[in-house]
């Protein structure tokens, strides 16, 4: 399928270069306005940027989180001499691959950072194991003993700390100039990072009784780690942006199993401090949120809280329809605040062709040309076949609204 494919990608690229001399040729020579235009539109800024803004678009962008990766056959050789997740998302060159890899396939109109939410822990004196299986082990704080020693590392410098990410970051912004793609940054939520510190691994083996505990037994502890955790991502999510991130997509994964008000309280001050700190720093940047579903948060439990926090777009899941979704933001006030999304990650997995054209052309139609992403509504699954990714970025980038 991919040589296919290939075949036919050159073939309409010689055809469209034959049809572009011929028109030439058979016209005028371009006028200096025309060429002045020209070169406008090829400095103009990235398709995905102008959405996340807000903007109306010619058409809407579209990429896929956790596009680099598994799903991918290139990337599965790769781990073959690179076999840690660290030494993939670790090693400039490495990381840069895996990032560019999506875009060369099926030419995205963003480009992500290969990277993990927990990266720039080592540079809080937090290190951290991750096996191929996905299996975080951290040495978890839990006292404020342990705390105190997070706070007594050396400060918190991801210049040189993460210097491999925002050499990763730099080259990607050169590598992507004037192709019309954007490149995004990420972070964790100190909500979501704190679980990983706290339970020492991921919580949902455990349904987060770590950090349920430790809300009951020592409230303020736990608030003066999400405190440090929030001031300290923001200070590496202005980093990401200054070394080449056009958008920062922000994720408070794991704080879908609160309650309306467990979340109020214990995720959301963090949220806002971390957005408001992007925002007012770097004013231009666009912020996406994304949290996935799970207990409260499926089926758009949390979507005004979510926008609530001062983003420019809320990534919403494939549990709630988007014009739902949309209808809700903008009842509640949020009419300004973007979507992304959202298609079901199962149905680009396991859908036909048809399928996978005919919710991808529902959702295109039900968002608009404005104020909207298209995404997934999880990340891609690993077993989803190459061809299908490719069907839904072509999809997406032939729609016409």
């Amino acid at each position: 399928h991919r040589s296919k494919m290939r075949v036919l990608v050159s073939a309409a690229l010689v055809a469209g270069a034959a049809a572009l001399n011929i028109r030439m040729s058979a016209g005028a020579a371009p006028s200096a306005s025309a060429a002045a235009a020209a070169d406008a539109s090829s400095t103009a800024e990235p398709l995905l940027l102008r959405a996340a803004r807000g903007q109306k678009v010619e058409r809407t962008p579209v990429w896929m989180m956790r596009q680099a990766g598994r799903h991918m056959a290139v990337y599965r050789d790769l781990v073959k001499d690179y076999p840690t997740f660290r030494e993939r998302s670790e090693i400039p060159h490495v990381s840069f691959e895996v990032s560019m890899q999506p875009y060369r396939a099926y030419k995205t109109d963003g480009v992500i950072l290969f990277s993990d939410i927990l990266t720039p822990l080592p540079a809080m004196g937090v290190d951290f194991a991750i096996s191929e299986a996905g299996g975080i082990k951290i040495d978890p704080i839990r006292t404020r003993a342990a705390f105190q020693k997070m706070l007594d590392s050396a400060p918190f410098t991801p210049e040189t700390d993460c210097s491999f990410v925002g050499e990763v970051l730099t080259k990607l912004r050169a590598e992507l100039k004037g192709s019309g793609a954007t490149v995004l940054g990420f972070i964790g939520l100190p909500f979501t990072l704190g679980t990983y510190l706290v339970e020492g691994a991921t919580g949902t083996k455990n349904g987060f009784a770590e950090m349920r505990k430790l809300r009951e037994t020592d409230p303020e502890l736990m608030r003066d780690i999400l405190s440090l955790l929030a001031e300290r991502i923001t200070q590496y999510a202005i980093y990401q942006i200054d070394s080449g991130a056009q958008v920062v997509q922000v994720f408070d994964s794991w704080a879908g199993h609160l309650t309306p008000d467990e979340f109020e309280e214990w995720a959301m001050p963090s949220q806002r401090q971390v957005v408001q700190g992007i925002r007012e720093a770097r004013p231009d940047v666009p912020v996406i949120i994304y949290m996935a579903p799970d207990t409260y948060s499926k089926e758009g439990g949390f979507i005004e809280k979510l926008a609530a926090s001062g983003v420019s777009m809320v990534s919403v899941d494939h549990t709630i329809d988007i014009s739902e979704a949309r209808r809700r933001l903008d009842a509640a006030g949020y009419a300004h605040v973007g979507l992304q999304g959202n298609l079901d990650p199962e149905i680009l997995r396991d859908g036909t062709p048809e399928q996978i054209v005919e919710k991808t052309t529902e959702i295109l139609r039900a968002a608009g040309n404005k104020g909207h992403v298209m995404n997934l509504g999880h990340g891609i699954e690993a077993t989803t076949p190459e061809p299908s990714a490719a069907l839904f970025v072509k999809t997406v980038q032939e729609f016409k609204h």
